[in-house]
């Protein structure tokens, strides 16, 4: 039997529990009954997952003793926003959701922001259930409470902390996962080694086998390892007054990119790895991380085939559209940069020639 990963997220009365481990999915009835026994639910998932998992999921809530209802969306960025979620609503109403009832995230980053950020305002905040379905969630985005949708001037821009109260991963579920979206969850991965793990960094660089073949065991203790990664930063800065802000690396130039691709020909994980090349060319051009070292996460990245360059965009308008950035600090745009693998810092940048500079050289 797989080894079972259990982590908590130290946040006082609001503490929780990961629990990572290949076909644990199998025996949810376990885990899910204490939270979910005698309430509603309302399943969030997209069509995608919804097709695979969605009847087997319900089946389990039902087994845990939970009244089933599911609310299915259209997959992809572009569903998230505010009319969608205004859907998620009219089903709770229709369900008759009340403030002792549950959501159960079931998907990918998209989904878990969503459910997240309507179990966060439905009646003033209700609980709510990760199960997430994607590597870059399993990773990162189910961890930490930070749910939200997008705006048509950028990512991210209405949202809510709000955590969940649970979090259930299956490796195993990655065996249904397409290829590049695979890939968006290592470019998160690679993320959390440059700025807090320099033994994960080459873990990854002398393993890129072991993770293009999907080895379950080796992912599940790298899923692990990022999740114990984030859960310490988030219990020390949940609100991301400061040291949170680092989870952010290459996400500032990503999510411009993102906002410019109208959130439908760039998956997120791809544009956080060029995000992430542009942060590190920017850092050399500083002087603040070295050239081998920046040549080191860019062959990473490539090997693991992530790109890390753009075609047909127009670096203007990734630096205008960084300008609606949430995390702005007095007119500056607050940058994560590296200094060496393993470490980061946050550093406001107001040189706008530079950054259309670095920014340019990743546009072919």
């Amino acid at each position: 039997m797989s080894k079972k990963h259990v982590l908590k997220v130290e946040l006082g009365e609001r503490s929780y529990d990961i629990i990572v481990q290949p076909s644990i999915s199998r025996d949810a009835e376990f885990y899910l009954k204490p939270f979910i026994s005698g309430r509603k639910c309302l399943i969030v998932t997209d069509h995608t997952v919804n097709d695979i998992y969605g009847h087997k999921t319900a089946k389990t809530l039902s087994g845990s003793g939970a009244k089933v209802s599911s609310v299915v969306f259209k997959a992809g960025e572009t569903s998230k926003n505010l009319d969608t979620i205004r859907e998620f609503y009219q089903k709770a109403v229709n369900e008759e959701l009340d403030r002792s009832s549950l959501v159960v995230a079931l998907g990918g980053g998209v989904c878990g922001d969503m459910a997240g950020f309507m179990a966060a305002t439905y009646m003033r905040g209700i609980d709510f259930i990760q199960i997430p379905t994607s590597l870059l969630a399993m990773v990162d985005s189910s961890v930490g409470g930070k749910t939200g949708v997008d705006l048509p001037e950028g990512k991210n821009l209405v949202g809510a902390f709000w955590q969940p109260v649970l979090v259930l991963i299956d490796p195993e579920l990655l065996e249904t996962l397409p290829a590049n979206e695979l890939r968006c969850g290592l470019a998160e991965i690679i993320k959390y080694a440059v700025i807090l793990d320099a033994e994960l960094f080459e873990l990854l660089e002398n393993n890129i086998e072991k993770l293009k073949k999907l080895d379950l065991d080796f992912y599940s203790g790298i899923i692990s390892r990022c999740c114990r990664l984030k859960a310490e930063v988030v219990s020390k800065d949940e609100r991301e007054g400061g040291l949170r802000a680092i989870l952010n690396y290459g996400h500032t130039f990503g999510h411009a990119i993102e906002a410019v691709s109208g959130y439908n020909s760039i998956l997120h994980g791809e544009a956080i790895a060029v995000g992430m090349a542009i942060a590190a060319d920017l850092a050399v051009k500083l002087g603040t991380f070295d050239k081998t070292s920046a040549d080191r996460q860019e062959k990473l990245m490539k090997a693991l085939e992530l790109p890390v360059t753009l075609k047909n965009y127009d670096a203007e308008k990734i630096l205008e559209a960084m300008g609606n950035d949430k995390k702005k600090q007095d007119g500056k745009i607050k940058l994560i940069l590296p200094e060496k693998i393993g470490s980061v810092s946050i550093s406001p940048c107001a040189d706008r020639k530079l950054m259309l500079e670095v920014i340019r050289n990743r546009c072919s």
